[in-house]
This record gives C-alpha cells, sequence and structure tokens, in this order.
C-alpha cells in the first residue's frame, strides 16, 4: 500500500506509538496515509480505539515478515 509518511515505534510500548503517530498526523494533509509499524502486541486495540477516536481511517493493519505490526491510516 502507497503511504506518504512513515513512523518506527518498534520496541515502544504504549502510548508512545499512538502518541508518535499523533504527532506525524498533524503535520500531514487530509487524505494523505501514514504507516506505523510497531512490536507492541497491544498496539493492535490501541489504534483501532485511535482511529475511531479522533476520525482517521484506519485502512488496513497487519503482520511484517518480521513479526512487527503494521498500521496505515488515512488523515481525516
Amino acid at each position: 500500500m502507497d503511504f506518504e509518511k512513515e513512523v518506527d515505534a518498534r520496541g515502544l510500548n504504549c502510548p508512545l506509538p499512538i502518541l508518535r503517530a499523533k504527532k506525524a498526523l498533524a503535520e500531514m494533509q487530509p487524505n494523505q496515509v501514514l504507516r506505523v509499524v510497531a512490536t507492541d502486541p497491544g498496539a493492535v486495540k490501541d489504534f483501532q480505539a485511535f482511529a475511531k477516536q479522533t476520525g482517521n481511517e484506519l485502512l488496513k493493519h497487519g503482520e511484517t515478515a518480521d513479526k512487527a505490526f503494521e498500521f496505515f491510516l488515512k488523515r481525516k
């Protein structure tokens, strides 16, 4: 999937991946896509809730080849 910006949050625990994503999204234009890579298993639920609360769209999420989690968020 194409994206305009990426945040590498591997090794960071909650709430740091969300905070880094929030900061990155604030610097982006509407409809741009942010990719976030995280290793914290709690990030899956965190990003689902974050998208719902902020109105940004969680386009896709899954596991990477190196067992990290990736999230694609579209800025509202």
